[in-house]
């Protein structure tokens, strides 16, 4: 800018003619600009949009900035008082030319959210800082364009830092929160650059600083906003949160969350807190939970294990009040949309919650086993903690679930969630709580979820614990005796279903070892053909025919050849829903099984594969046609 004397402030005069603000905004002149700049000042005020878009034209982008660099000292000469007042007028222009949307969504506009981010890092003057953030915010609402230049690398850094020395309750901690409220609501990671994801990152390190450290009522907000970002599921943030090179904001989280957890507050909130850990631990590993970050000058930093006792047990006071709360809404009150719509957020707020349990039970699971990270330090007295209150709240889940049964109640959504966790547990301790879980599998085996027609997901979580019960003959016979296997086989049945659930090799797995276990034991109890036996060898052929791992071959063949040994090619035939191709195909495969070369230290397929010959031995005469097929390829 050139040396003319600085501006006075502008008054709240009735303006003159527009005309004249225009024709000196048009001059060649710096000061007939700023002349025109002190008279647009007003002309923005009176709310004339129209007006307002021909004094923005009429000034244009450029001076505006160059006013700026000025005023941030960006341009040599000029004195101290006087950069101050080109500042103060730049933003006061600015934020009055934003207030028309067709103006604020310009790209000349857009492109002064860095210059405007510097100056709030930089004033010390908390009404210019004001006009900042309302100038910031109506940029951040008038365009998608806007919002994401927030994402520029140093913005967010220069925005938010300076927060935490607002007072509580002034009009920059209010304008300031506003803004980051909206950016939170209007930014979406995905099909972002590179360099705008770390911007967002950067915005996220911020509110963890302010979680972290503030005890004023950001806190909460910062907690809500946090949520909000990380809760996007499958999130390309996450990447950029992996790698951000500075762990201190995963220590100011813990920090802030440690303060919500152990303060009282309103359950709300706490949800809130454990929800920020659930989504932690989703990102960053279940390990997240167990690491030992230090946070300099936190009062109120406690040890790795008394964190984990400390969300485990906000976590299982929470499932407790829910999960009685739930059985009052739906059993013991009168009906209404309005207790309807309190049971979907209960709902939402348990499956929350047992997210975080089963992520708990991961890293429980791994540290027992030797498994977990070297950074985990958590100790043999603290797992033992930690194991005898899951095992608490998973016999309260059972309840939940027998109240259900005495109800008549077996489809819902948080039906299906309790019976996840439990699944989740008893995958890892599948003798807890025996007998609850004896009485109530018959049962557990019908829930449904609300968008189930048939139930499928309430089996195939339990298939961890069914597989390992079943190496046991009481856990063979728990099974038969209601016919428990039959939903085994379902459940594995549509795993393979063309226009069903995509294959997942782990369930079916666990579905064929239990199954395996069940007819390896069947002199203990009658098991005869039926029906189901019959669409399981179509879908083990099925499974089977996706792929050439020796795993899923030796598998789908051993059982295959179990369940031949029940029946006969005469018999298949006759049923109606027997597809005849299918003989071609348990032809293919057992061939396939046979003619495997497997090392001798794999003793799991070497005993598969002698299943698969001496079964194939006593039933080879019975299937013609398979035997046929068999006989020109191997040597049985």
């Amino acid at each position: 800018m050139d040396s003319s004397p600085a501006p006075a402030a502008p008054t709240e005069a009735t303006a003159p003619p527009l005309e004249d603000c225009l024709r000196l905004l048009r001059g060649e002149r710096d000061e007939q600009k700023l002349a025109g700049l002190l008279i647009a000042a007003n002309v923005c005020r009176a709310g004339d949009a129209a007006a307002v878009a021909q004094v923005y034209r009429a000034v244009g982008p450029r001076f505006l900035r160059r006013l700026l660099n000025t005023g941030l000292g960006k341009v040599e000469g000029g004195k101290e008082e006087e950069r101050e007042a080109y500042l103060r007028l730049a933003v006061t222009v600015l934020a009055g030319l934003a207030r028309a949307p067709e103006v604020a969504a310009d790209a000349g506009v857009v492109s002064t959210v860095p210059l405007i981010a510097e100056v709030v890092s930089k004033s010390p003057d908390l009404t210019i800082t004001e006009e900042c953030f309302e100038l910031l915010s109506l940029v951040a609402i008038a365009s998608e364009d806007g919002a994401y230049k927030f994402c520029e690398p140093g913005v967010m850094d220069m925005l938010f830092s300076q927060i935490s020395n607002f007072p509580d309750g002034s009009r920059c901690l209010e304008l300031s929160t506003h803004l980051l409220q909206l950016l939170v609501h209007k930014l979406r990671a995905d099909n972002m650059s590179v360099e705008k994801l770390q911007g967002m990152a950067s915005m996220v390190a911020s509110l963890a600083m302010l979680f972290g450290v503030l005890h004023t009522a950001f806190k909460f907000e910062s907690l809500h906003m946090l949520a909000t970002l990380l809760s996007q599921k499958e999130s390309p943030l996450h990447d950029a949160l992996r790698s951000m090179p500075s762990a201190i904001w995963k220590s100011h989280i813990r920090g802030g969350i440690i303060d919500v957890l152990q303060n009282r507050v309103v359950s709300s909130e706490k949800l809130q807190a454990l929800l920020l850990a659930e989504c932690m631990m989703s990102i960053l590993g279940e390990n997240w939970l167990s690491e030992d970050h230090k946070i300099l000058d936190n009062k109120n930093a406690i040890s790795v294990d008394k964190f984990v006792l400390l969300v485990l047990q906000s976590a299982r006071v929470e499932v407790a009040v829910l999960l009685n709360e739930l059985a009052f809404s739906k059993y013991e009150s009168s009906k209404s949309s309005q207790i309807d719509d309190a049971i979907i957020q209960k709902q939402r707020n348990l499956a929350i919650l047992f997210s975080l349990m089963e992520r708990i039970i991961k890293m429980i699971s791994d540290a027992s086993s030797g498994e977990g990270e070297p950074s985990q330090t958590i100790c043999e007295k603290t797992i033992m903690q930690v194991i005898t209150g899951l095992n608490e709240t998973i016999s309260l889940v059972l309840d939940f679930l027998q109240d259900a049964k005495d109800h008549g109640q077996r489809k819902g959504d948080d039906l299906l969630a309790a019976v996840r966790i439990v699944g989740s547990y008893l995958a890892e301790a599948p003798y807890a709580c025996q007998e609850k879980t004896g009485h109530l599998l018959e049962f557990i085996f019908s829930i449904e979820g609300q968008d189930e027609s048939s139930p499928f997901y309430s089996v195939r979580f339990m298939l961890p614990m069914l597989s390992q019960i079943t190496t046991t003959a009481d856990g063979c016979r728990t099974l038969v005796s209601f016919g428990g296997y039959k939903a085994v086989i379902d459940c594995l049945i549509k795993m393979t279903e063309e226009n069903g659930m995509m294959i997942d090799d782990g369930s079916m797995f666990l579905a064929c070892d239990t199954i395996i276990n069940i007819m390896s034991n069947r002199k203990n109890y009658p098991i005869q053909m039926e029906p189901c036996f019959i669409h399981l060898l179509q879908a083990l052929t099925t499974w089977a025919g996706t792929t050439d791992a020796s795993s899923v071959v030796m598998t789908a063949s051993s059982l295959c050849a179990m369940v031949m040994e029940l029946t006969s090619e005469e018999f298949l035939s006759s049923c109606s829903g027997f597809d005849p191709k299918t003989l071609g195909s348990l032809s293919d495969l057992i061939v396939r099984s046979l003619r495997q070369d497997i090392p001798d230290d794999d003793s799991e397929q070497l005993n598969q594969k002698q299943i698969i010959a001496s079964g194939y031995r006593r039933w080879a005469d019975r299937f013609p046609s398979v035997r046929n097929v068999v006989h020109q390829h191997v040597s049985v």
